[in-house]
Formats: structure tokens, C-alpha cells, sequence
């Protein structure tokens, strides 16, 4: 296969993800995880579901992401023919078959048995994270084509010297605590906790509720994405001033902190929309999304700032 083809298969691999992360919300929005019953891989006892919404929607997941899990499955094997000289690619490779699977085996779980809502807000983390892997992969293909048709230009960002190690560990600390801000964000989701806070930045008028129930949930999760708007703009300010030459990583730290921003405001959309449903689906999927984006961005910040530093 052309390097050409291969980065074609990266990417219709990473837009499947795409889609199935999508699917997997519209799934926990509306409510339509039940669809099928307790049957896997069939719905309801039948290779073809009963027309219901919930039925058809549950299921189009499940369709999609077996579908995704073919693709993922033909570019690990492509990959290792491939033989490239770099591990990267494999470990990608690897990273994203890995966590397709254990994300299909944690819904399969969740639909047999009584599954927890905190395990239910897990396989929302793991989907991310399959997500992610494909599009480092993506990302890595089309890193080694640009260095493949410019020569020089790879040669001259090779000679601008290493980054501080220093970077790498504080988008780590960064990243590690955006995973937590994403489960305390799946966790309201599944424990259908997003009512706990009416109004916007005030949780039901006050700047501290009562932390009882729902409130103490949602309130948390208010809190936790405030701090991690303010960990992303002092990281975005550290790398700008770290990281002199290595464009590359500025911006990457600049869209992180763009996109935590579009997070703050699409978290006030949702709470905008609570009380319409059909809106609500739109809101809470591009919450969802906007995080999504600022986690992929984040890793291959973490991966680039580790790369460079071994210089």
C-alpha cells in the first residue's frame, strides 16, 4: 500500500471513530441504551430490531462500531506490514485496536448486565481514548508526508534544538486532569445529574449550593472544568515561553486553550437548553465534541513535547 493510501485508511479510520463517539452520545441523550434489550448482538432476540426510535438508534451504534472496529482492526495489520522505522506507528496502531476492543466488550457489558453508572461513564472515557489513538495515527501519517516532501524544512526544525522537559511534565499534569474533568463529565451524563445546577455561572442562584445529590455532582464538574480553563491558559503562556522556535508546539498549547474556552461556553449552552429536549441532544453533543478535540489536541502536545525534548 502507498504512503498516500495508507494515510487515506488513517483517515476514513479516525472519521468512523468520529462518528461512533457521536453515536455513543446520541445513545446516553436520549436515553437509548435499552433499545435492544438485554441482547447482544442482537436487538431484542432479532438480527433486524422493531422499528422504535430507541431500537434503531442503539442499534445504528452498534452497527457503525462494528464497522469501526473492522477498519481499526485493517490498519493494525497494515501497519505491521508496513514495517515502519518508528514504533510510533505501531504503538498508535496498537493503542487504538486495544481500546476499540475494550470499549466494545464494556457495552456489551453494559447492555447484558446492571452495569453502574460510574462504569457506564468509563466506556465514554474509553471511546475517547480509541478516538484519540486513530487520530495520533492520522496526525503521524501526515507528519511523515509533509517531512518526506520537504526535506529541508524537516532538517532546519531538527537543528532548532530541544524543549525543556519541563513542558512535557506540565502537559501531562494538564492532560491527567482533563481525563478527570471528562469522567466527572460523563458521571453527570449517567447519573442524569445535569438538572442539579440551574442558571449560569451561578448553580441555582448561589456561588456555593447545597452540595446534596444532583447539585453536588454537577457543581463539581462546574468547578473542575473553571480550573481547568485557568490550567490551560497558564500552560498555553509557559509553552509560548519555553518553547522559543518550536512553533509546533505554540500552537498546539493556543488551540488546547481555545478549545477549553469553546468547552466553558458550550457547558453554558447545555445548561441553556435543559428544558428542550431536542435542543439539549445538540448542546450536550457538541460539549462532548469541543472536549473531545482538546483531549486529542492535548496528547499530541504531551507527545511532541516529549519527542522534541530528547533532542
Amino acid at each position: 500500500m502507498t504512503a498516500k493510501r495508507y494515510r487515506l485508511l488513517n483517515f476514513w479510520t479516525c472519521l468512523g471513530m468520529f462518528i461512533v463517539l457521536i453515536a455513543g452520545v446520541v445513545v446516553t441523550n436520549t436515553d437509548s441504551g435499552r433499545g435492544c434489550g438485554t441482547d447482544w448482538p442482537l436487538c431484542n432476540g432479532k438480527f433486524v430490531p422493531a422499528y422504535t426510535l430507541e431500537s434503531l438508534i442503539e442499534y445504528s451504534h452498534r452497527a457503525v462500531s462494528g464497522l469501526e472496529g473492522l477498519l481499526v482492526a485493517a490498519v493494525f495489520v497494515v501497519t505491521l506490514l508496513r514495517k515502519p522505522r518508528s514504533g510510533e506507528a505501531i504503538f498508535y496502531a496498537s493503542g487504538s485496536l486495544a481500546f476499540t476492543a475494550a470499549q466494545a466488550i464494556l457495552g456489551m457489558m453494559a447492555v447484558i448486565w446492571p452495569t453502574s453508572d460510574a462504569v457506564l461513564a468509563i466506556h465514554f472515557g474509553i471511546s475517547m481514548i480509541a478516538f484519540t489513538f486513530t487520530w495520533l495515527l492520522y496526525s503521524w501519517s501526515r507528519r511523515m508526508a509533509a517531512a518526506g516532501e520537504m526535506p529541508g524544512k524537516a532538517a532546519a526544525a531538527s537543528a532548532a534544538g530541544s524543549v525543556p522537559a519541563g513542558i512535557f511534565r506540565a502537559v501531562v499534569a494538564v492532560l491527567v486532569y482533563c481525563y478527570g474533568v471528562v469522567y466527572l463529565g460523563a458521571y453527570v451524563r449517567h447519573t442524569d445529574s445535569s438538572g442539579g445546577c440551574i442558571g449560569w455561572p451561578l448553580c441555582n442562584g448561589e456561588v456555593v449550593p447545597d452540595l446534596s445529590g444532583a447539585t453536588g455532582i454537577v457543581f463539581a464538574h462546574r468547578v473542575a472544568a473553571a480550573l481547568l480553563f485557568v490550567f490551560m491558559l497558564v500552560l498555553a503562556l509557559y509553552v509560548n515561553r519555553r518553547a522559543s522556535g518550536r512553533r509546533e508546539l505554540s500552537k498546539m498549547a493556543f488551540s488546547s486553550f481555545v478549545l477549553v474556552a469553546a468547552q466553558v461556553l458550550s457547558g453554558w449552552l447545555v445548561t441553556e437548553t435543559l428544558d428542550n429536549e431536542d435542543a439539549y441532544v445538540f448542546t450536550s453533543l457538541l460539549h462532548t465534541l469541543i472536549l473531545t478535540a482538546m483531549f486529542s489536541v492535548l496528547c499530541l502536545l504531551a507527545i511532541r513535547s516529549w519527542q522534541l525534548s530528547r533532542r
